[in-house]
């Protein structure tokens, strides 16, 4: 499940991932939470709090995480992933070669990093 983690300073948009992760939560969660930060704020600084394993997200929910970031790619400014998960710090800071922004990955211990990291310019 996917829900909008409030909170947040208003140029962030995050969510906070649980148990199993459907297409029907990319849908109704991540983008619109998407289009509404890129159309206000003509970027995306993006916050994903990944509380469950990777292997949780569906093959649907995989389609619509690939949909998110082609529709948006060139708004894409930073992405940072908080994840307990071994392999997702690593997968985040390669994932900067592939988008136009940068991306990190972070420890849990290190949310409030995260969302300072994504403040700065």
């Amino acid at each position: 499940m996917l829900t909008e983690i409030t909170g947040l300073p208003e140029n962030i948009f995050g969510v906070r991932a649980t148990g199993e992760v459907e297409s029907e939560d990319l849908k109704n969660v991540l983008l619109p939470g998407l289009k509404r930060t890129a159309d206000r704020f003509d970027e995306i600084r993006y916050l994903l709090l990944l509380e469950t394993d990777v292997k949780n997200f569906t093959a649907g929910a995989w389609i619509q995480d690939a949909k998110a970031g082609l529709q948006n790619f060139t708004k894409w400014r930073k992405i940072a992933i908080v994840s307990a998960e071994k392999g997702v710090e690593w997968f985040s800071d390669i994932f900067t070669f592939a988008t136009p922004g940068s991306s990190k990955g972070f420890k849990p211990e290190e949310f409030e990093e995260a969302k300072i990291w994504l403040s700065e310019d």
